[in-house]
C-alpha cells in the first residue's frame, strides 16, 4: 500500500506544479462547490493510478486542483464508501495520497440524517466529534511509522481552532450553524427509527455513511480537520417520512449557499 501511495503522489506531482496544503472532500450533493474553484485542473479518478472510482450518484469522480478564497486547494468531487465494497484502505487511500503530497488541513463534508430535536432539514452542522460504528478501522493492520503512530489520539479529531473560526464567520455572516456529534455507520440502508433513537441516546446528533474513516486517517497523518454535515433528513421514533437518495441530494443542494460561503471564507483565513 505504501508504494501505491507514493506512486500516486508522484503521478499527481507530475501533473500539478503547485501542490496545495489544503484539501476538501465534497460529499453527496455538495460537489458543486467545485464550480467556485478557479484556475481549475480536473483529473478524473479513472486516470489516476491506484485510485478507486466512485459508483454513487451525486459523486462526480474528479480530483480538482485550483484556487478558492485566494488559496490553492485540491478537492475531491466524490468520495469512496465502505458500502460500495471497498475496504477501509481503499476508502481512505486519497487521504493518504494527500498526506504524501504535504496537505496540512482537510475539510470534509457529508449529507447526514439528523436526530437532534433542534435540527431542521437544510441545517449545516459543524462536527465537533464523532462516534465510530464502522465494523473495521482504517488503521487496522501493519502500521507504517512514516505515516503516523501505532496508537494515535482522537481527543481532538476535529480541530477546535477551525470550529472556532467557523463560529466566528457564522456570526459575522449570520449563517445558521449547528454543532454536533456525527455517528458513522457502514450503510447502505437508511436507519430505522429505533436506530435513530439509539444513536441519539449514545450522544449522536447526526448520522451518515462516510467521513469517520477519512478523519481517522487524516488525524493519524497529522492533519488538522474540519467537518460539516448537511442535515438532509430527520429520523426518530416520531418521524414517519421515508428518505430517498434523491431527496437527500435535493436537500444537500439547498444548503449549498451556506456551505460554499463558509468553506470559502474558512479557506481564505486558514
Amino acid at each position: 500500500m505504501l508504494e501505491k501511495i507514493k506512486q500516486t503522489a508522484d503521478f499527481l506531482r507530475s501533473k500539478v506544479s503547485d501542490i496545495p496544503e489544503i484539501a476538501i472532500i465534497l460529499g453527496t450533493g455538495l460537489g458543486n462547490l467545485g464550480d467556485h474553484i478557479t484556475d481549475k485542473l480536473y483529473i478524473p479518478y479513472k486516470d489516476i493510478p491506484n485510485f478507486p472510482v466512485s459508483t454513487v450518484e451525486g459523486h462526480s469522480g474528479n480530483l480538482i486542483f485550483g484556487s478558492l478564497g485566494g488559496k490553492r486547494v485540491m478537492a475531491m468531487q466524490g468520495r469512496f464508501h465502505y458500502y460500495e465494497g471497498y475496504d477501509m484502505k481503499q476508502v481512505t487511500f486519497p487521504v493518504r495520497v494527500m498526506q504524501m503530497l504535504g496537505v496540512k488541513t482537510l475539510f470534509v463534508s457529508n449529507a447526514a440524517g439528523g436526530m437532534n430535536k433542534e435540527f431542521h432539514v437544510g441545517d449545516v452542522m459543524v462536527i465537533t466529534d464523532h462516534i465510530n460504528l464502522f465494523p473495521e478501522n482504517p488503521l487496522r493492520g501493519k502500521n507504517h511509522e512514516e505515516l503516523g503512530p501505532r496508537f494515535p489520539a482522537m481527543t481532538e479529531a476535529y480541530s477546535r481552532q477551525l470550529v472556532a473560526l467557523a463560529d466566528t464567520i457564522g456570526n459575522e455572516k449570520s449563517l445558521r450553524l449547528m454543532h454536533g456529534v456525527y455517528v458513522g455507520t457502514p450503510g447502505p440502508t437508511f436507519e430505522t427509527p429505533a436506530e435513530y433513537e439509539y444513536f441519539r441516546v449514545i450522544g449522536g446528533d447526526a448520522v451518515g455513511m462516510s467521513t469517520v474513516p477519512e478523519v481517522i486517517v487524516a488525524n493519524h497523518g497529522g492533519m488538522r480537520v474540519f467537518g460539516i454535515s448537511v442535515i438532509t433528513d430527520l429520523g426518530g421514533k416520531d418521524i414517519t417520512e421515508v428518505p430517498t437518495h434523491e431527496e437527500v441530494q435535493k436537500a444537500a443542494v439547498k444548503a449549498q449557499p451556506v456551505v460554499v460561503e463558509l468553506i470559502k471564507e474558512m479557506v481564505a483565513r486558514s
